[in-house]
């Protein structure tokens, strides 16, 4: 599978089975289509390609061209196929199979350490931290059985995940600080490293928990939706105030006490702010490094919802984000945005490619009572309801349909150039949307493939500056 897009002058070719892209000229982003074609109807000699290709191209475009230039790009293409890296076949699917009889292992979990909050943000989808049920905390010893279940469901692997996350996860601090400390207590004894990570809206954030969380958490993501107005409107207090103020400070602190590595702000664009460029370059003129901010999930009944009408718009400013981005980072101003970040030359792992996050399988949520669900976004749904930290997954027949869960199981994402970049997408937003986990989230999967080709054209532009620094 080809896919193919012009996008801020480069004229770009992504094999999708290989992952390999290439920049080409104009003559090769003609033909190459067509030499596709041909391949499909075992047409595969230098001289047979060539003469299938020119039969294909019009009276015009025939005029402004040399028979040996085509005979060469022709020639130039199957070399490329030869290598493995254009008209790749599609090696994937023959492994899901043995994908989907995979043994389970848990290797993540997202402790809800609060379902409880202090901001009223407007588009969360934990109502307020409720999640769609009751005000509660997580009792330590809650905690400490989901830790020990993490344990005894990791089989082999020694780097397990946790994070802490809400609600707001600081309204139980103490009981984070005792759960690392037990988490700690039991890497050496079972031969286990905990990765803990903490999502907070920094209210709550001080001195104390900035100490704790630089020696003991690997990441923290630091909500805040960029400008000022925009952030106190989406994010107030219950009250109605804004936040803005109050957490900006604190999280610049939190970024250079980190040598702005290993945190994210991590921010939400609405239908209230389509320009949302200008969030994400306020954060980095704010000095922040480590940006991501991300599109709405809501119902079209929600006036902050983006909708179908909006997606031009949206697509249009991806592309201005892009060549900002560009831009800056040519002038040694620039930031990671988390979206536009893209491995071309290694990449996930074929499971990793398939499935995504692993919600359902390897990755669960538990929440304060000791539920278990297949990912914090299905909190509250019962028919999602796994099993508990007291016996463990008794639903095996809803891990049983994670497990099968895949880019080939969803019909939207067999022909989608994007499918192993974004695994299927977000299992929650599927069935919110189409009713299946099996389903696709369509606004979010346009929105996906521009962000994909996005980033694609910023390794290209960023690799000619390279190459014309090195001259």
């Amino acid at each position: 599978m080809i896919h193919q897009y012009i996008s801020n002058g480069y004229q770009i070719v992504l094999d999708v089975n290989s992952g390999s892209v290439h920049v080409v000229d104009g003559l090769t982003y003609r033909v190459i289509p067509l030499v596709e074609e041909a391949l499909i109807k075992h047409n595969e000699t230098v001289e047979a390609l060539t003469t299938y290709v020119a039969g294909r191209l019009s009276e015009e475009e025939k005029k402004h061209l040399d028979s040996t230039d085509l005979q060469e790009v022709v020639g130039e293409l199957l070399e490329l196929k030869e290598a493995g890296m254009l008209f790749t076949e599609d090696i994937y699917e023959n492994y899901i199979g043995e994908f989907q009889n995979r043994a389970t292992v848990v290797k993540a979990l997202c402790l809800h350490i609060a379902h409880d909050c202090n901001l009223a943000c407007k588009y969360c989808f934990a109502e307020e931290g409720e999640y769609h049920g009751r005000r509660a905390l997580m009792s330590y010893e809650v905690g400490r059985k989901a830790l020990d279940f993490l344990v005894a469901s990791s089989g082999n692997r020694v780097n397990l995940e946790v994070d802490f996350f809400g609600g707001e996860p600081l309204m139980n601090w103490q009981v984070v600080k005792d759960l690392v400390a037990y988490g700690r207590s039991l890497e050496g004894v079972h031969h286990k490293k905990f990765r803990f990570t903490l999502t907070t809206n920094g209210v709550l954030l001080d001195d104390e928990v900035l100490e704790f969380v630089n020696r003991e958490m690997a990441n923290v993501v630091l909500s805040i939706d960029g400008r000022r107005e925009i952030h106190d409107l989406m994010r107030p207090h219950r009250g109605g105030q804004g936040s803005y103020d109050e957490v900006v400070p604190k999280y610049k602190k939190v970024a250079e006490s980190r040598e702005q590595m290993n945190y994210y702000v991590r921010g939400t664009f609405t239908r209230n702010n389509l320009d949302f460029t200008k969030d994400v370059m306020h954060l980095a003129d704010e000095g922040f490094e480590q940006i991501s901010v991300e599109p709405v999930v809501a119902e079209e009944t929600e006036d902050y919802a983006l909708r179908e009408e909006d997606v031009p718009v949206i697509l249009a400013e991806y592309d201005r984000l892009a060549l900002e981005y560009i831009r800056r980072k040519k002038e040694g101003k620039g930031f990671n945005f988390f979206h536009f970040m893209i491995d071309l030359e290694g990449g996930p792992c074929v499971a990793k490619r398939l499935s995504g996050c692993g919600s359902g399988t390897e990755y669960l949520a538990v929440t304060p009572w000791g539920d278990f669900y297949p990912c914090h976004q299905f909190v509250g749904q019962e028919e999602f309801l796994m099993g508990n930290v007291e016996d463990g997954i008794v639903q095996t027949e809803i891990r049983d349909k994670f497990k099968a869960c895949n880019v080939y199981a969803k019909e939207n994402c067999r022909n989608c150039f994007a499918k192993f970049y974004c695994s299927g997408g977000c299992a929650a937003n599927a069935y919110n949307f189409s009713g299946s986990i099996d389903g696709t989230y369509d606004l979010g999967c346009e929105l996906q493939r521009k962000r994909v080709e996005c980033a694609i054209m910023i390794k290209a532009a960023l690799a000619d500056e390279e190459k014309e620094k090195a001259l």
